[in-house]
């Protein structure tokens, strides 16, 4: 599994090898040095660890956890941060150091980018680990939120498949954005790796890639192998009780439910036949907004963003349509672990809708 997991993402996808010591000053001639992992059963509550010794990251798992990839290549996952270098001793990274492992430990068993790497090492694909009650129920929250008991730093990983996968096709971003965002951190700065990712999109402003992330979201069409298979299997017990109606096409989202720093609101629209929609928004804040259209025959889907405030479609009978609104202010520096009320003031707004209802 291990093995499997360092010819995907170093063989394979070129990240800095693992066996490769943080304090190499130059990487083309070693010493290569072997990551070991130990079996301990005591781990408090923790089912593995990363550790790091001159230089080089190890390992602890519980025996129970030692086969299951969501524990051990996760922690392998921190071993390949901490071998990249950039991030390390950068607290803004903090939380995002779990959401990394989560998405090295879903791209292994799922991604055709790690097939390759499966198939030498007898590894199977497997099924996702997506938690969409959390990401699509908490969508409001920032978008990697490292409070405890009620962050998301764990579940927040779609965005970096997002990142990956590219739907969109946005200049800069693709199959080595996650390793890029090591490469190119700035180092010593302390940045949030929104800034890093802000630079690497070339194409976009992060604020854009951010509204088409949680558009996407809305049917969970986000370039993922079998993500919107679960989330077509579940989406009927997610929570979208995002608004309250003020009469006459007129809702107001829930206090405790605006959407924070790069958090959303998805809301899906409920309409009888083929109708023209049009949902307009009024706010102070800084917003993307998008209606998302799949057509439910076809699974293809289609994203008309807000323009002045507002946009209209023709939607078909087989279609059904959601309206997202994501807070996509100018990026700010914060700690995830560390919430100041600047990232956690949430978009206070109202949305008209004609056409359809919520």
């Amino acid at each position: 599994m291990l093995e499997a997991s360092y010819s995907c993402f170093v063989e394979t996808l070129g990240w800095r090898s693992s066996g490769l010591s943080y304090t190499d000053a130059t990487d083309g001639d070693g010493p290569y040095t072997k990551v070991n992992i130990y079996i301990n059963e005591n781990l408090g509550g923790a089912a593995g660890v990363m550790h790091a010794d001159q230089g080089i990251s190890w390992l602890e798992v519980r025996s129970a956890y030692a086969s299951v990839p969501q524990v051990t290549v996760h922690e392998y996952g921190h071993g390949l941060t901490y071998s990249a270098k950039n991030w390390v001793d950068q607290g803004r990274t903090g939380a995002w150091w779990e959401t990394v492992a989560n998405w090295v430990s879903d791209t292994y068993k799922t991604s055709p980018l790690c097939a390759d790497g499966r198939s030498k090492f007898g590894q199977s694909t497997s099924g996702t680990e997506i938690d969409l009650g959390k990401i699509i129920g908490d969508s409001f929250q920032v978008l990697v939120d490292g409070t405890a008991g009620s962050g998301n730093y764990y579940e927040a990983w779609p965005f970096l498949s997002y990142l990956t996968y590219n739907p969109d096709n946005f200049a800069g971003l693709g199959t080595n954005t996650v390793r890029e965002s090591f490469v190119q951190y700035s180092k010593g700065s302390n940045e949030t790796p929104l800034h890093t990712f802000a630079r690497l999109s070339t194409g976009a402003t992060i604020q854009k890639v951010v509204g088409r992330y949680w558009a996407r979201m809305a049917f969970t069409d986000i370039g993922h192998p079998t993500a919107q298979q679960v989330f077509l299997s579940q989406r009927s017990s997610l929570n979208y009780a995002n608004l309250d109606s003020q009469g006459n096409g007129v809702y107001r989202v829930k206090s405790a439910r605006q959407p924070r720093y790069m958090g959303a609101n998805i809301v899906p629209l409920k309409k009888s036949g083929a109708v023209s929609v049009t949902a307009s928004i009024s706010t102070s804040g800084s917003y993307t907004a998008t209606l998302s259209i799949r057509n439910t025959s076809s699974g293809a889907t289609r994203y008309i963003e807000f323009s002045s405030g507002s946009a209209t479609a023709s939607v078909s009978a087989s279609e059904e349509a959601a309206v997202v609104v994501a807070n996509t202010p100018a990026l700010v520096q914060y700690d995830p672990f560390s919430l100041t009320s600047t990232v956690n003031t949430g978009l206070d707004y109202t949305l008209t809708l004609t056409g359809a209802t919520v």
